[in-house]
């Protein structure tokens, strides 16, 4: 079971990064705080510090057709946000 999926880049997680060494992945739902720090020091050779999870609610989303009122919502999942030791950093687009 990969407990990384993707890691979030946003606008938000970029400043996040930049200021307070802070990097966000959406993590799957069963991994837990310790599992999830050792799967970022391994994938991405770094200390981490701390960390923080949440899970993110669905979103009511509905669209008007010609048959009426399409309604659904989008996925809940959980999020991390690692936070790093001084000094070190993670570069998502290295790979690119």
């Amino acid at each position: 079971m990969a407990i990384i999926i993707k890691p979030i880049v946003t606008e938000k997680m970029t400043t996040l990064g930049e200021k307070l060494n802070r990097y966000g992945f959406m993590v799957e739902k069963a991994a837990n705080k310790i599992q999830i720090k050792k799967a970022v020091e391994e994938m991405y050779n770094v200390t981490v510090l701390d960390v923080n999870t949440l899970i993110v609610a669905p979103k009511v989303k509905s669209r008007y057709t010609k048959s009426g009122v399409i309604e659904g919502k989008s996925s809940a999942y959980k999020k991390a946000v690692v936070t790093l030791k001084d000094g070190e950093t993670i570069d998502f687009y290295s790979n690119i």
